[in-house]
């Protein structure tokens, strides 16, 4: 199996080739949890998946209807997850980013007492259903009698919430996130034993992300390599391994097989897309002919053109009141037909804002 097979299949098994799925929730609960610290990038993400009528507008809605909601989760950063996996999610994953986020306590010099304190100071904060800002949270903790001076303190206090499944993004408002007490966001839904738990999450991983290795979903998850191991073997009877050039390789059963990709194939994808931004090995999305580019971090600052599968340059937005600009860079040329494909995306991108969007190419 070649590069251009691995990736080629992780196209069909990340949705981006195939039939799209119908919702955002469809999308998120496809992957398991979908990376959203930059939220106009996730949205553009799930759109990538979803029916090409879909709009930014449509996306966002689902984000503050809470038929996707957005937490700390597995690795210290934000992501989107369908409702009723957050519990389940959180109980799994967060023993492994609470340790992580002990070091910024421990640097403030955050007590564990007070995390404790935050935790009714959210509750009381939050409670029948109200929906408050950053700014408004701070407030609050600061008049319950904690000491939020340092900005990040209440950022190690609200994470420490999110893992503890009390806190949660509730809708925007405007440009604003709000947080809203879990329990008033997401309906109660049955619990899933550990070992439930883990097998389903890594069916998951390996069904949405794979052919890939043990290592690349303990990174994604945050769990441990031996984790993973004992996850795959509760999977046993729903992912398969083929070893290539010494690596294993895993993927859900039949996950191996390689699309027919309607060439020319251009897509813009957003740096955190979860066909970039889930594995430690890179190496089989990138050109050859790129030797040097061996790790997505080498482009990471920008948003990434994808041609066939393989990275083959990168992209910035503007995003304005009324507009939109594009400025695109490729460190490989296209063809006509690839330079009319890229067209095609931008326009894509274009209907999906709602907004002109200008084009700039540069060196």
């Amino acid at each position: 199996m070649t590069n251009a097979a691995i990736a080629h299949a992780r196209l069909r098994n990340s949705r981006l080739v195939g039939p799209p799925l119908a919702t955002a929730a469809d999308v998120v609960r496809w992957f398991g949890a979908v990376q959203s610290q930059d939220v106009p990038g996730a949205l553009w993400a799930l759109r990538q998946r979803m029916p090409s009528d879909t709009t930014m507008a449509d996306v966002g809605a689902a984000f503050d209807d809470g038929r996707i909601v957005r937490t700390h989760v597995m690795r210290p950063t934000w992501h989107f997850l369908a409702p009723e996996d957050l519990r389940w999610m959180e109980r799994l994953t967060s023993p492994r980013v609470h340790r992580q986020n002990a070091s910024l306590q421990r640097r403030l010099g955050i007590p564990d007492e007070v995390l404790d304190g935050a935790i009714e100071a959210f509750r009381t904060a939050l409670g029948g259903g109200r929906a408050l800002t950053r700014a408004e949270l701070r407030t609050r903790l600061a008049d319950a009698g904690l000491d939020v001076t340092d900005p990040l303190a209440t950022t190690v206090l609200g994470i420490h919430a999110e893992l503890e499944s009390v806190i949660c993004n509730g809708p925007r408002r405007g440009r604003q996130f709000t947080f809203m007490l879990v329990d008033d966001r997401i309906p109660a839904a049955p619990e899933l034993r550990q070992d439930d738990a883990l097998r389903e999450l890594v069916v998951r991983y390996f069904t949405s992300h794979g052919p890939a290795l043990v290592h690349d979903m303990s990174w994604w998850s945050g769990l441990t390599v031996s984790d993973v191991r004992r996850g795959i073997v509760l999977a046993a009877d729903a992912v398969e391994c083929r070893t290539i050039d010494g690596k294993d390789y895993w993927a859900a059963a039949g996950g191996f097989s390689s699309p027919e990709l309607q060439r020319p194939f251009v897509r813009l994808l957003s740096n955190y897309d979860e066909y970039l931004g889930s594995y430690t090995d890179y190496s089989p999305i990138f050109d050859e002919s790129l030797p040097k580019a061996r790790s997505v971090s080498d482009v990471l600052g920008v948003h990434i053109v994808v041609r066939d599968g393989f990275v083959v340059g990168g992209w910035r937005r503007a995003l304005r009141d009324g507009s939109a600009t594009v400025t695109i860079t490729l460190l490989l040329p296209l063809t006509p037909a690839e330079r009319a494909a890229l067209d095609d995306e931008v326009a894509a991108y274009e209907r999906f804002l709602g907004v002109p969007v200008e084009v700039r190419f540069v060196a």
